[in-house]
């Protein structure tokens, strides 16, 4: 197996790739427009006590207040609370008030218009350990499958922790010996030490301790002997790195390269166009299928496809063979853009039992390598694949992404016919309401080509109807929703602002493109109006000198010069 990592350090952000056998299987950003605060610890004010809700909300110092359910407060109980909450006999109001002051961890950024929600039970991460300082107990990363191993790494835990604190061995901490885990548990406790002894001299609220930055994260949480190199892009940040694996990771420095080429890291290295893809709807597989993901408020729907791909048997044998491709994909794309929540995978119908079970377990041990907390609920009584993963943050999407501020998020805009519809009627109570002769509206092209209709018979027909003269100005600038009335007034002033150009005067004017209806034409355009220029339908994107010819209501004729 090969893996890399391919780091992009620029003034205002930093980009990491995680590559394995060349594909892209992790990507983590970090911007200053953007300040992630999961793992934060923050020391909090509590603000409001919910019995209803069994839960509080506590003030950390940012814009919106954390929500902490009763099912985080576990360090805050006494003895005999312990014994209620485990009867579920507790109420949140008999562990925390208003006012009350108390340490907090944010475990889940906020997200949309809810706040972070934070915990007690405080973690630090290591690189071999995670210190749990209000918690007695040991835990071992379910990777770690050799009962050998995780025995020994048991014992040598509890011997650390001496039943003060609680630890969960991390999966790289695997084969590692007793010198190399003590030295990791040894920095945690100093860590925890200063911060707590920096909780108890802060003002409330405030931040006490901020979760490693990108660089930091990268040793901490990827460096291991599975990696064969790290490429970044930048001196200043290459000589970081340096220095952080030479203490963490001994004799991992030489992995480590500089790049000094013009082109692009991520160009190089061909994730520009893998992240490019994250954006998109629609995922192609490689057999020619592809899958489609969809994001509601209530849940991440995922539909497969067999799309192009044939196969060479027959039609199970394809729907088969598409389904475990796409069952590889779908977990690589819940981790490159971060879904959380409820997610239904609708996969292709197999009628052959065995076949279901076998993408089933290649989909489940896909999720496995997903460092999020995944689960596979199984089937749906609709033959549907449930699966819940844990939701930290704001999607990938979601961050980097907004609604279209045209179609509010629904993905769609306005036909043309829709918006020229539109524009009839408000034309129509125009001609109710006012004394109105004439009226100049400028709109997007094809909208104006459907109010004008072929050879103008649409728009004649319309100013028989309302009795007006209409003049009509397309403009590529506007967006096909938007339209506006430039001016109402007579017909002789209107005729003077509509018509920018007079029959037999001369004027430059830059072919835009070739006519629709005759490529021997160009068309070109003043202050909106139309211009037919004949023969110069060859001169596209030139600028060319024109007499007018002819002038028409909605455009005009003329000559190359």
């Amino acid at each position: 197996m090969s893996r890399q990592i391919i780091i992009n350090s620029c003034i205002r952000e930093k980009r990491a790739a995680i590559k394995e056998n060349n594909n892209l299987i992790d990507i983590m950003f970090e911007r200053d427009t953007y300040d992630q605060i999961v793992y934060n610890i923050y020391k909090g004010r509590v603000k409001d006590v919910l019995p209803g809700m069994q839960a509080g909300f506590v003030d950390i110092g940012l814009e919106k207040n954390a929500f902490l359910h009763i099912s985080d407060v576990y360090p805050l109980l006494s003895n005999k609370q312990e014994k209620k909450w485990r009867k579920n006999e507790l109420s949140i109001k008999e562990v925390i008030q208003p006012g009350q002051k108390i340490m907090v961890q944010v475990v889940k950024e906020p997200i949309g218009t809810k706040g972070p929600k934070v915990t007690c039970k405080v973690t630090l991460p290591g690189r071999y350990l995670v210190l749990m300082p209000f918690e007695n107990r040991t835990g071992i990363s379910r990777r770690i499958n050799n009962n050998k191993e995780r025995n020994r790494l048991k014992d040598i835990a509890e011997e650390l922790i001496k039943d003060k604190y609680g630890v969960i061995v991390r999966t790289n901490t695997e084969g590692k010996p007793k010198k190399i885990i003590e030295n990791d548990f040894n920095f945690l406790l100093h860590l925890w030490n200063n911060i707590w002894k920096d909780y108890k001299k802060a003002d409330t609220p405030s931040l006490i301790y901020k979760d490693a930055e990108l660089i930091k994260q990268i040793v901490r949480d990827y460096l291991s002997p599975e990696v064969n190199k790290i490429v970044i892009d930048d001196e200043e940040e290459y000589e970081k790195l340096n220095q952080l694996a030479e203490k963490s990771v001994p004799g991992s420095e030489h992995k480590i390269q500089l790049y000094k080429r013009t082109t692009p890291i991520f160009d190089t290295y061909q994730v520009e166009n893998e992240i490019e893809k994250l954006w998109k709807r629609k995922v192609w597989l490689e057999s020619g299928g592809y899958v489609i993901i969809d994001n509601t408020e209530a849940l991440v729907s995922i539909d497969v496809n067999t799309g192009k791909f044939t196969g060479k048997k027959n039609l199970q044998d394809t729907v088969f063979k598409t389904n475990v491709e796409a069952a590889v994909e779908i977990a690589r794309q819940l981790r490159l853009r971060d879904i959380g929540g409820i997610i239904i995978i609708d996969f292709i119908d197999m009628s052959i039992e065995q076949n279901k079970k076998e993408v089933l377990r290649v989909l489940e041990e896909e999720l496995a390598k997903d460092r999020t907390k995944t689960a596979m609920l199984g089937l749906t009584q609709l033959g549907l694949v449930e699966i819940t993963r844990k939701k930290v943050r704001e999607e990938l999407g979601e961050l980097f992404q907004k609604d279209c501020p045209y179609c509010k998020g629904t993905g769609l805009v306005r036909s043309e016919t829709t918006m020229a519809m539109d524009i009839i009627r408000e034309l129509k109570s125009i001609s109710n309401e006012e004394n109105v002769a004439a009226i100049l509206i400028e709109l997007h092209p094809d909208v104006a080509s459907v109010l004008i209709g072929a050879g103008g018979d649409k728009l004649a027909e319309l100013e028989e109807e309302l009795d007006m003269d209409i003049y009509i100005r397309g403009n590529n600038e506007y967006h096909i929703e938007n339209y506006e009335i430039i001016s109402k007034g007579t017909k002789k002033d209107l005729k003077r602002m509509a018509l920018p150009v007079n029959e037999g005067e001369k004027y430059e004017v830059y072919i835009e493109d070739t006519h629709l209806h005759n490529e021997d034409d160009g068309i070109a355009r003043i202050k909106g109006y139309i211009i037919i220029v004949k023969n110069g339908g060859h001169l596209k994107e030139e600028t060319v000198e024109v007499e007018i010819r002819e002038v028409h209501r909605t455009f005009a004729k003329a000559k190359l010069v």
